[in-house]
């Protein structure tokens, strides 16, 4: 390892913000409540359950009635709700909504052929005619039935071995059926669901969680971003190469101090040129803002992020945000280490500049070409009394081991550190059980993943 060392400077202690996880404790609890409920309404509003048509029937029922829920839920935690996604972090809503969404393409399913096999019992029919009846003839059942479709195939293309083999921005617009999906099936729930009949507080109820998710997705998706827009006026300022297919942006705008953005934090950027105005992607600050002025860091992964070197000045661009919680407050005492991978240094490159405490900066790379940032990250090291360390391949490629024995002997008192990583999901998760093994508390290991 390459250290560059300039000796310490005092800085006051980092403030410590109370609640993240607890809060994220509420909002899960919160959300399997409504589940229960969800159960004490079918119990609450059902009969005794008769033979293998009714007990066929009611399982049927059940799991529409947990699949509708789980579908409001789905849209909910897509809506970028800022309390959730600055408070509890984008990556573990991130992860709360895949779980939805799986638990919601298993009810699905369950639902239809659980409640035509129930129905098909009940009529002595078989479950296909059965089926051909329901969807012909009952309200409601064709834009279901469509939306059912829709929802399977988001599911599909959600399956990760599915996902490598397609583009980002495939994905991503199949993704947003989902919106259609919820419309076309909600409408079945209500007409044929035996738990609303009648009962004006449950379909008041049903009615009133759908709109107050409705609600979050325009203000939060749709008209704050375009109040932010409106108001920054965000333009692209320059383009500069870092490294081999590492470039950064610099993007003006104005007024900028009102958009809060953190150290840590990231936008979603959509440049408004040829071939990449339909794309939004999301890219962290590669430096603290400045007066006017943003950057983020990116690195050539894909069509979009290469595109980036091609951005000329002057273009316009669409984001939204702030998002993140890996920000100064996650931690808890003066002495910090950063550990970063490749184009993940680029979060960790403002935190490095602006947290107080003693900061020292791990970077993994292959070779010292890739080192983007590499000359500001020893400037900030000589500015403010840090220490750089880059972890680079050998000589003959092998490659350096951060086990937990050699974190302990790089780093004294690493148990005492709040550790930040950053970096491809792999090199995250194997850096994550050597700081456990080195006797990192989980609760001082700060990481964001998107991986769904």
């Amino acid at each position: 390892m390459t250290t560059v060392d300039a000796g310490r400077a005092a800085h006051a202690p980092p403030p410590r913000v109370k609640g993240r996880r607890s809060l994220a404790g509420v909002v899960a609890a919160l959300l399997w409540a409504g589940a229960a409920a969800v159960l004490a309404l079918w119990w609450a509003d059902t009969g005794s359950v008769v033979g293998v048509a009714g007990w066929l029937t009611g399982a049927g029922r059940i799991a529409g009635l947990l699949c509708g829920y789980a579908c409001a839920v789905l849209v909910g935690l897509m809506a970028r709700v800022p309390v959730l996604e600055t408070r509890v972090g984008s990556d573990r809503v991130a992860r709360w909504h895949a779980q939805a969404g799986r638990y919601t393409i298993c009810l699905l399913p369950a639902h239809v052929v659980l409640t035509l096999a129930g129905y098909a019992a009940q009529d002595r029919v078989s479950l296909w005619h059965e089926a051909v009846t329901v969807v012909l003839d009952y309200p409601e059942m064709l834009k279901a039935t469509a939306g059912t479709v829709i929802l399977c195939a988001v599911g599909v293309t959600s399956v990760r071995a599915v996902r490598r083999r397609t583009g980002y921005e495939f994905w991503y617009y199949v993704h947003l059926l989902t919106y259609a999906a919820v419309f076309l099936a909600f409408g079945h729930q209500t007409a044929l669901g035996e738990q609303f009949h009648g009962d004006t507080v449950a379909t008041s109820a049903w009615y009133a969680l759908y709109l107050g998710v409705a609600a979050l997705v325009l203000w939060f998706r749709v008209l704050a971003p375009v109040r932010l827009n409106l108001r920054h006026r965000l333009a692209v300022d320059s383009v500069h190469r870092e490294a081999p297919g590492v470039y950064s942006v610099v993007v003006r705008g104005r007024r900028l101090d009102e958009l809060a953005v953190r150290p840590g934090q990231f936008l979603r950027w959509r440049f408004l040129t040829e071939g990449m105005a339909w794309t939004s992607t999301p890219y962290s600050l590669s430096a603290p803002p400045r007066p006017g002025l943003l950057r983020i860091t990116v690195k050539a992964l894909g069509g979009h992020s290469a595109a980036v070197a091609l951005l000329r000045p002057g273009t316009r661009v669409w984001a939204e945000g702030p998002y993140g919680a890996l920000t100064a407050d996650r931690a808890a005492g003066r002495h910090t280490l950063l550990i970063a991978a490749g184009v993940g240094v680029t979060p960790l490159r403002a935190l490095f500049e602006t947290l107080p405490g003693e900061v020292t900066l791990l970077y993994r790379a292959r070779g010292a070409e890739d080192l983007a940032l590499g000359g500001e990250l020893e400037a900030i090291a000589r500015w403010r009394g840090a220490r750089v360390l880059y972890a680079l391949n050998g000589p003959g490629g092998e490659r350096p081991a951060l086990t937990a024995e050699a974190l302990r002997a790089t780093f004294p008192g690493l148990a005492g550190h709040d550790v930040y990583v950053c970096g491809p999901h792999g090199f995250a998760q194997d850096v994550y059980r050597a700081l456990r093994a080195a006797g990192v508390p989980d609760r001082r290991i700060h990481h964001e993943s998107f991986e769904l």
